[in-house]
């Protein structure tokens, strides 16, 4: 009876051990999960991010894109659609990614283009208008310039706050694209939805992972 009575107590032991143990590497696993999410989170959006829509909406879309970027002019309206289908439920963060030569300076234009509260028109103007500042994938700074009135902005405005912002677009524009590599994010366009990357491009994958989400 003795014996019984101490196998019984070894094995109640060895269970509590066990559970204990468990419940302290779930702890230990969950907690280095949330720091992976957070850092995560911090490769996601920045406070310099362009962003659009409900800051507490349910689904976080990022995009890293590309001025330049003949698929992101083509996707532009269809993310457009997503978001309006789906009012208040999506917050679009806007990521650069300027892989083409030259795409910096478009960047320049577009966060100068901030000062004038004229981001998305200026954006959705270049995406519009790609076949006559771009050559061979090479951004042409000149023939941009010239065309960029008809977007409405004032150019001499524009000018002045590309010069003054240079140091600081330049950090953003260095920012992103070390983002853009932690994230895998080496095309454009790059999507993330609530930080999981859009595995397979197309738009069908992408509706799914956004409805996914929701």
């Amino acid at each position: 009876m003795q014996n019984k009575k101490i196998v019984f107590i070894t094995i109640v032991s060895i269970l509590v051990v066990f559970i204990v143990g468990a419940y302290i590497y779930k702890q230990q696993e969950s907690k280095q999960y949330n720091q992976m999410v957070q850092e995560k989170a911090k490769s996601l959006q920045k406070e310099h991010s362009v962003v659009i829509g409900k800051s507490d909406a349910k689904v976080q879309l990022v995009e890293f894109f590309d001025p330049a970027c003949g698929t992101c002019a083509q996707f532009h309206p269809y993310v457009k659609k997503i978001m309006k289908d789906n009012d208040g439920e999506i917050k679009l963060v806007l990521r650069y990614a300027p892989f083409h030569e030259n795409s910096d300076f478009a960047v320049r234009v577009l966060e100068a283009s901030r000062n004038q509260d004229k981001f998305m028109n200026t954006l959705e103007f270049m995406f519009a208008t790609q076949q006559y500042w771009i050559e061979h994938h090479v951004v042409k700074p000149k023939m941009l310039w010239r065309i960029l009135p008809k977007a409405g902005l004032d150019m001499e405005k524009l000018s002045a706050d590309i010069e003054k912002d240079a140091q600081k677009v330049s950090q953003i524009i260095k920012e992103d694209l070390s983002d853009a590599k932690d994230l895998g994010a080496t095309k454009t366009p790059s999507y993330f939805v609530n930080g999981k990357p859009l595995q397979t491009f197309g738009l069908q994958n992408l509706i799914d992972l956004i409805n996914s989400e929701l």
